[in-house]
């Protein structure tokens, strides 16, 4: 089965890398990409296949779209006269949905949507999927194996996706904030960089371990930490104070919202 990647920017490499190492066999993938340098880099890194876009849906079985949503229309008219049937379209594009795909592509064709996010560089992603209306079960099982290459996937219904976006494809970047004001914060009260954030990025590795592997309630792990009267208590105090939960649970709605209007057109 070949498998094309249409856009190689950082999520398309993400899979294209897991599939590698996942013992995908190179000459059974394609990758596009616009920009020659790109396409150099790629090849040489990866010894795979760079064609044009046509071509790469032509020659495979399954294609993986990565392209930014607002390029999404123009793509599925430059390759929706070498769709064929029994290919699989996977779009990775944030807000567009399987409908306004398989409007543009012969009638039939299956279209599944994914959710991913950038965890998958270093294979511990995590993936929502979504079928289109002419999916079955033999589609979505391919998908999960080729996503797995890359960390976890799980189905959704559709209509669950914007959420799915702005919980854990939005997801990172809240993580990062975080870790940046924690080194902020080390830094300000004297630690040297390196060792501020040393201490976090250990923290936040050990604390998200310590969360999948007891399989206990954030909450009960919290308050494991939260001694009454002592440091952490009086930090907590604050975050309240300053309303940082609903901050978050409002900054998620927004995420969710944009996803909702991408999905609208409203790029």
């Amino acid at each position: 089965m070949t498998v094309a990647i249409l856009g190689a920017g950082v999520m398309g490499e993400a899979l294209l890398s897991g599939l590698v190492r996942a013992g995908k066999r190179v000459d059974e993938l394609l990758v596009t990409e616009r920009r020659p340098e790109r396409v150099k880099e790629l090849t040489e890194r990866y010894g795979v296949e760079a064609v044009d876009n046509p071509t790469a849906v032509k020659r495979a079985d399954t294609v993986i779209v990565v392209v930014k949503p607002q390029d999404m229309g123009a793509l599925l008219d430059e390759v929706a006269a070498s769709v064929r049937p029994g290919h699989l379209i996977v779009s990775l594009a944030a807000g567009i949905t399987t409908a306004f795909i398989e409007s543009r592509l012969p009638e039939g064709t299956a279209v599944v949507r994914v959710m991913p996010n950038t965890p998958a560089l270093v294979d511990e992603g995590m993936a929502a999927i979504s079928p289109g209306s002419h999916c079955d079960d033999a589609h979505l099982r391919e998908v999960e194996t080729l996503l797995r290459s890359t960390g976890r996937v799980m189905r959704v219904p559709e209509r669950q996706l914007d959420v799915v976006t702005a919980i854990s494809g939005s997801g990172p970047a809240y993580v990062f904030y975080v870790c940046e004001a924690m080194i902020e914060a080390g830094v300000h009260m004297g630690l040297p960089r390196s060792t501020a954030t040393e201490l976090v990025v250990q923290t936040l590795v050990g604390s998200a371990k310590l969360l999948r592997e007891t399989g206990e309630h954030p909450t009960v792990l919290r308050e494991g930490v939260t001694s009454p009267g002592g440091t952490t208590a009086a930090a907590l105090r604050l975050l309240e104070e300053g309303r940082v939960r609903a901050d978050f649970l409002g900054a998620i709605e927004a995420a969710r919202d944009r996803s909702r209007a991408l999905s609208s057109g409203n790029v």
